[in-house]
């Protein structure tokens, strides 16, 4: 049965939470997963990016354990933004929630290919039948992974939080401007889809999430929600599930 109470938390506690975790997941993941990758990586160059690999290993543990941080904020703040949510629509909220966690999923899976070129040049005896150019270039194929699997990260995210800006329009307890620009924030990760097409647009497509994500995170850490309202959803629902 569906409770409009949701444990020791109050609704706005919920929300306030939220941001918080939101917001690490995206400073850990911005640090972690593009940062550190960005910095040790010279495009097609094998041979200077596995230089750059060996030369900041210090960067490249803390990236990844940053990345990990972010994997585990991401699935915090799914299942709290899914306790915020069920009282608009269970369904959307599950479907969003899913999204969402097959993201964290891909997200950690970007996380192994950035670590990989660390396993792969530190000398490892059973890497010895690969030739000093063969390992640096697979350390370059690695890194370019993790960019791809952080892209396919991405898309869904954006599914993810347009859903949830719908969900927000939908609401009675979050303002509705507060919804549509999360929701164009989340639809611009989608150009994604298309590689040539974003490079060809970057960084000019990602405008509208430098408003959408931004104004989420505010209302979520200063203003939380308004709990009465939630409430009266949330017994709404009950009382047409009844």
């Amino acid at each position: 049965m569906f409770k409009a109470k949701t444990g020791y938390l109050g609704p706005r506690a919920r929300a306030r939470m939220a941001g918080v975790f939101y917001s690490l997941e995206g400073a850990t993941s911005a640090f972690g997963a593009i940062h550190v990758v960005s910095e040790v990586t010279v495009s097609g160059n094998g041979a200077a990016t596995a230089a750059n690999v060996l030369t900041h290993q210090p960067l490249m543990w803390t990236g990844f354990a940053a990345a990990l941080v972010a994997v585990a904020c991401h699935i915090v703040y799914t299942v709290l933004f899914y306790e915020l949510f069920k009282p608009v629509s269970r369904t959307l909220a599950l479907i969003a929630t899913a999204m969402s966690l097959v993201a964290a999923a891909i997200q950690a899976g970007a996380a192994l290919f950035q670590v990989a070129p660390l396993l792969i040049l530190r000398n490892a005896s059973y890497l010895n039948v690969y030739t000093v150019k063969q390992r640096d270039v697979l350390a370059l194929a690695f890194l370019n992974l993790n960019m791809q699997a952080f892209d396919i990260y991405l898309v869904l995210f954006g599914l993810w939080l347009t859903m949830i800006g719908y969900l927000i329009v939908r609401s009675a307890f979050i303002p509705t401007i507060v919804g549509i620009l999360a929701a164009c924030g989340g639809m611009c990760y989608l150009l994604l889809i298309a590689p040539p097409l974003a490079s060809y647009l970057y960084p000019y497509y990602l405008a509208p999430d430098a408003f959408g994500e931004p104004a989420l995170l505010f209302w979520l850490l200063i203003v939380g929600l308004n709990p009465s309202r939630w409430h009266q959803q949330a017994a709404g629902v009950l009382a047409s599930a009844g």
